[in-house]
This record gives structure tokens, sequence and C-alpha cells, in this order.
């Protein structure tokens, strides 16, 4: 392969990380000024006693949903008693693919570079080959 092919297929990978980056942080941006402008919108319906309208095409309706969520840092009490009264199905437990990633390799390591026996046939395993970036 020439350098030149190299090194343009590197900054292409380059720049093309850097839109992402961009686009990513627009995007939260974007975000937050549409829940500040929602916010501001319903705001100004209820204390203008107005449920509803239309402008400009659209129409604009107040709704109001329950959202509900686990105290924070006690999930586990809200999960026995959802367990306990009959609602266990509500819960799931879930394993973040990054670290049971980092586990499988740790454990392979400690095991002569080979999958424990007790994780075989319960995890997927393979090598994926991908570009670093770093800024240097």
């Amino acid at each position: 392969m020439q350098e030149n092919e190299l090194t343009r297929a590197a900054m292409n990978y380059k720049l093309l990380r850097e839109k992402k980056d961009a686009a990513e942080a627009a995007l939260k941006a974007i975000n937050e000024d549409v829940e500040d402008a929602m916010l501001k919108l319903s705001d100004l319906m209820v204390s203008n006693d107005m449920p509803s309208f239309r402008h400009g095409g659209a129409q604009f309706s107040l709704s109001t949903t329950t959202r509900a969520s686990a105290i924070a840092g006690d999930k586990e009490t809200l999960y026995v008693a959802l367990r306990e009264n009959g609602f266990g199905d509500l819960v799931y437990e879930t394993v973040n693919a990054n670290r049971l990633s980092s586990f499988v390799r740790e454990q392979t390591d400690l095991n002569d570079d080979n999958l424990p026996a007790w994780l075989e046939g319960k995890v997927n395993v393979y090598d994926k080959t991908i570009v670093k970036l770093t800024k240097s």
C-alpha cells in the first residue's frame, strides 16, 4: 500500500470522527433547546388556559404523563419490593457489554488464553480489528 493512500485513509477517518463528535455535541445542544422551548410553551399554554391550539399548520396540545424512577442509589430495594409483590417481571438484569468484554478478556488471560469452561456456550467471543484514534 502506498503511504499516500494510507495517510488519505487515516485523515478521512479522523475527519469523520471529528464530524461525528461535532454532530453529537450539536444534537445534545439541540435536544436541550427543544426541552427548554417545550417547557416555556407549556407554561404559556397553562397560564393562558389554552389546553390546545393550532398555528402554522400544527396542532399543539398539552398532555400530562406520569413518569417514575427508582430512588437514586437504592434500586435494589425497589426490585425486591416488586418481586415480593408479584411484579418481578418488571425487573430484568443487564450486563454492560464493555464490562463483559473486559471481564471475559481477564478470565481468558487467567486461564492460559482459553475461555473458562463455565463460560463456554454462554458468551460469544470474537476479535474485532479497529483503529484507535488519539491526539498526538
